[in-house]
């Protein structure tokens, strides 16, 4: 039996900021159309490891493959180019730019594609609020349509990978439903998804699989279910 090749492939990562090491030798993959979560309380890493593999952390050691590519060898810049789209935390769109405008932004690597139109009407139909305010300046919107209109910059791109950075977080619970949804049919689209998540029981509830990280080092991993029933996940996170 031929077994499958990762799409992502983690080994050894250890990287920080300066004289700081925040990662202390990170093992992790994703197959192609994966769903994959890592969980861990605020500080523990989680975003430094979507940071490095969007080669946004400046002293990074060990492997980090994307379908075989060395992504140590490559710029922040090249990363999208190779599939990669990254949704970061706090959003960061453009305020004084129209809805339609930031998610234009999301294409610039892939422009020479073409299927402009039909991009961004497949957004529009995972949120279709962002149809209606398409001419708004995304400054105006509420944190949930900015963190709509950040991930559908993000799909754009028609990635192969989508890099979550904790896209609940401040988020009414009704619009992190919402997101969730828009999860799952994003996922269901065949897109693999490597999600960063402090709300432990939305992320274990869209993923298949998932790391708990802590301090900097992935101290348990395994199916969602696994996880969800660990007696362990439940006390420290979900309360249970």
């Amino acid at each position: 039996m031929t077994s499958i090749a990762p799409l992502l492939e983690i080994k050894g990562l250890q990287a920080g900021y300066g004289e700081v090491e925040v990662l202390h030798g990170i093992d992790l993959s994703l197959l192609p159309g994966e769903f994959v979560c890592i969980i861990g309380a605020n500080t523990a890493g989680k975003s430094t490891i979507l940071r490095s593999i969007s080669r946004q952390v400046p002293h990074v050691s060990g492997t980090l493959r994307f379908e075989g590519t060395d992504l140590t060898a490559r710029a922040a810049h090249d990363i999208p180019s190779l599939g990669i789209a990254h949704v970061p935390e706090g959003r960061q769109i453009f305020p004084e730019m129209a809805v339609e405008e930031n998610l234009m932004l999301g294409a610039f690597s892939s422009r020479k594609a073409g299927g402009l139109p039909e991009r961004m009407n497949d957004v529009f139909v995972l949120f279709p609020r962002l149809r209606e305010r398409r001419q708004q300046l995304a400054g105006t919107l509420s944190g949930g349509e900015q963190q709509m209109v950040a991930i559908g910059r993000a799909l754009m791109l028609r990635p192969k990978l989508l890099l979550l950075d904790e896209p609940s977080h401040g988020l009414a619970p009704k619009v992190v439903e919402e997101i969730h949804q828009a999860f799952v049919a994003i996922h269901g689209r065949g897109t693999s998804i490597l999600l960063v998540e402090q709300n432990v029981a939305l992320a274990l509830d869209a993923a298949t699989r998932g790391y708990v990280l802590e301090s900097g080092r992935i101290v348990l991993q395994g199916s969602a279910a696994e996880l969800n029933a660990n007696p362990g996940v439940r006390e420290a996170y979900l309360g249970l």
